[in-house]
């Protein structure tokens, strides 16, 4: 195999990863939500708290929060639903 083969093939399954640990992250918390209402502003409350981990110029605190403040107000319609 040639490395860009490798790399497009690692890339692929790391995305596979995250997609399918988000998922679960998300259904695990509407859960919750739906059993214990409040889960959601506790999260809300705290990414003043949450920021790019990143040491280089694809540093954005800001960037994070905004797809936080998504991941967010879908998991609030989806609890609600």
């Amino acid at each position: 195999m040639s490395q860009s083969t490798d790399l497009k093939e690692a890339v692929a399954a790391e995305r596979q990863r995250e997609l399918a640990v988000e998922h679960l992250l998300f259904q695990a918390l509407v859960y919750v939500e739906r059993k214990h209402p409040g889960l959601v502003d506790h999260l809300e409350g705290s990414l003043d708290r949450l920021g790019d981990r990143a040491h280089d110029e694809t540093k954005d605190d800001e960037a994070v929060k905004d797809v936080a403040r998504l991941f967010l107000e879908s998991l609030r319609k989806s609890a609600a639903g």
